[in-house]
């Protein structure tokens, strides 16, 4: 992976991490390239591109406020694949099939797929949720944030 994933790698739980490099390592088998366009988000972040098609220009890109991402958490990350060759050139065509690829190697190591969402897909998003629900963070997962931040978190999502 590149250092700018990396970079926004080392911010998530350790365990989502290393399941995107998975993803990533299978697919540079095939001359495709990952990179991790998103992982934690702040609250304030979130708030802004909830705000986004609603209170602010541009399109609506998320259902989710501050607080109700997996990504507040650390436990998201957005992942793009490129189009096949030696360098990264983003292939945002989500009906691809390298798109389906990475988003079934995500599945098969556990992740959820926003892709599959029905209401609002999220090609890009992997999340790690646990014992959480897999729609969006509950009111135990806020307060054990709340309590111990991202530690705590950490630790719940690890013992489910």
């Amino acid at each position: 992976m590149d250092s700018i994933s990396e970079q926004r790698l080392a911010q998530v739980h350790p365990v989502l991490a290393d399941k995107i490099r998975q993803i990533a390592d299978e697919l540079k088998a095939d001359g495709i390239w990952v990179r991790v366009t998103q992982a934690l988000r702040t609250i304030e972040e979130q708030d802004a591109l909830y705000a986004q098609g609603r209170t602010a220009p541009g399109r609506i890109v998320t259902n989710c406020p501050g607080g109700h991402s997996y990504h507040n958490f650390a436990l998201a990350t957005d992942c793009v694949p490129s189009l096949p060759g030696d360098t990264f050139i983003p292939d945002w065509n989500a009906s691809h099939p390298t798109w389906k690829r990475m988003e079934e190697l995500g599945t098969q190591l556990g992740l959820t797929a926003g892709a599959y969402w029905r209401s609002f897909p999220d090609a890009p998003h992997f999340q790690l949720t646990g014992r959480f629900p897999v729609g969006a963070p509950n009111d135990e997962l806020r307060g054990i944030f709340k309590d111990g931040g991202f530690e705590a978190v950490f630790a719940a999502v690890s013992t489910a």
